[in-house]
């Protein structure tokens, strides 16, 4: 994390520092890797003592601003504001990732009555090569492709070869 330091009638000594950047440490544990840049702003006017801190971290802005007597405190609650906007984008994030569904809830869903709703999806398109069954289940096995679509180049029939549960291979003569 990048910090810079902008002290308006406060001399911002190597405690100050510190302090500053132990409480924003936090934040990049909560965030990813991205660079983060952190802009602390120190003023004092009579016997307020006031922090102002931005933070940039990708497209994000998060600014907390703290009025208090004593300027570590000041600090500490500034930086507390950022942490907490920060932890509510972070939540934002984990809410909208998808999580994984298993295949034997999705095949529950997708039972008679949800027929109508059942859609295709286009996979990927490839050539049909021609091949011997052996090479085609020596592919399947290296790939994570369940199975594959094969000209026999001994016949010249399209085949498809797919992986069995029992862990065997079963082979589709079109």
């Amino acid at each position: 994390m990048e910090f810079e330091f902008t002290g308006r009638h406060v001399e911002i000594t190597p405690a100050i520092e510190r302090l500053a950047r132990k409480e924003l440490e936090k934040l990049g544990r909560i965030l990813d890797s991205a660079p983060m840049r952190a802009h602390i702003i120190l003023t004092s006017e009579k016997y307020r003592q006031c922090t102002e801190i931005i933070v940039y971290w990708r497209d994000s802005v998060f600014a907390g601003q703290a009025e208090n007597s004593d300027l570590s405190q000041s600090i500490s609650a500034a930086a507390g504001r950022v942490q907490k906007q920060v932890l509510r984008l972070n939540d934002k994030f984990k809410s909208k990732k998808r999580k994984r569904v298993l295949a034997r809830v999705v095949a529950e869903a997708t039972g008679p009555e949800n027929a109508a709703a059942a859609r295709i999806i286009p996979a990927r398109r490839y050539r049909v090569k021609p091949m011997t069954a052996e090479e085609a289940a020596t592919l399947v096995q290296d790939s994570p492709d369940q199975f594959i679509v094969f000209r026999d180049a001994e016949t010249n029939k399209v085949g498809v070869l797919y992986k069995r549960k029992d862990k065997n291979f079963g082979l589709i003569e079109l």
